[in-house]
């Protein structure tokens, strides 16, 4: 569930966990002031490093992964000795 930030009438703010489908608060549940929801910006996801599909998908079962690059150069080098 995600927290809701809410400021009192007096100017304090207090958080609370509500659904989504729930409709906002209009009075402060401890002190029965009216409030007004805040909206916060959270961190949200970030993603760092050279990149994120590369890392982590690619090499776990993907035929295209790094498996099929040597495989390939198994093959020339086993080619280039019969010559």
């Amino acid at each position: 569930m995600p927290t809701y930030v809410y400021r009192r009438e007096d100017g304090t703010t207090f958080e609370i966990e509500q659904r989504i489908t729930d409709p906002p608060l209009t009075h402060c549940p401890t002190t029965g002031q009216r409030v007004e929801r805040i909206i916060t910006g959270s961190a949200g996801l970030i993603f760092k490093g050279s990149g994120f599909y590369l890392t982590d998908y690619a090499r776990k079962g993907s035929s295209n992964g790094s498996n099929g690059s040597k495989a390939k150069s198994t093959a020339s080098t086993s080619e280039s000795k019969s010559d």
